[in-house]
């Protein structure tokens, strides 16, 4: 019985499958080629980039690239914030280019703080971040002892510092929307 179901459903979304395409030929016909080419778009959103059109990210979140970032205005330590972020289904940002990182510090200036936790931090002298991407980009504006000191925060005016896990910050959070 669940195959004869099964057979039916498949074979009912194939026969629906060309009716779209007769239903969108002639409409398609009516145009001739250089008309084609050239009719503008029907609103004048669709002319906008992809990233303009399509927003993945969840209300409150902003789009950068592929990944969605949220600014938390309650300050918390390093631990806190990221198990903040871990309940949104996202980490604390990591910063793979310049200009990602200027798009973070732009985010902090328009909560009007000048500090913001990211995602790394220092494991036996490594610098890694939270969510396994590679640390690969570094912006330093000025490093203090990692034994005392393992947590990175942004500045909205300079590169990256680091400083005690215990201190309490606002943070970034982010999330990439296309993946589990």
């Amino acid at each position: 019985m669940k195959t004869v179901l099964l057979l039916s459903v498949l074979l009912f979304a194939a026969s629906a499958a060309p009716v779209e395409e007769k239903l969108k030929a002639p409409d398609a016909a009516v145009q001739a080629p250089e008309e084609k080419m050239a009719a503008p778009p029907a609103h004048e959103d669709e002319a906008a980039a992809p990233e303009a059109r399509f927003n993945f990210c969840p209300d409150d979140w902003f789009s950068h690239g592929s990944r969605c970032f949220l600014f938390v205005n309650s300050p918390k330590s390093w631990y806190s914030a990221e198990e903040h972020c871990n309940n949104l289904g996202s980490n604390l940002a990591s910063v793979s280019s310049p200009r990602e990182y200027i798009f973070l510090q732009g985010l902090a200036k328009t909560a009007s703080q000048t500090i913001a936790w990211l995602g790394g931090f220092n494991l036996q002298g490594r610098w890694m971040w939270i969510d396994r991407e590679g640390f690969y980009y570094t912006n330093w504006y000025t490093q203090a002892s990692v034994t005392s000191n393992p947590c990175i925060y942004l500045r909205s005016t300079t590169g990256w510092s680091n400083t005690q896990c215990s201190s309490s910050q606002r943070f970034i959070c982010a999330k990439d929307p296309f993946k589990c």
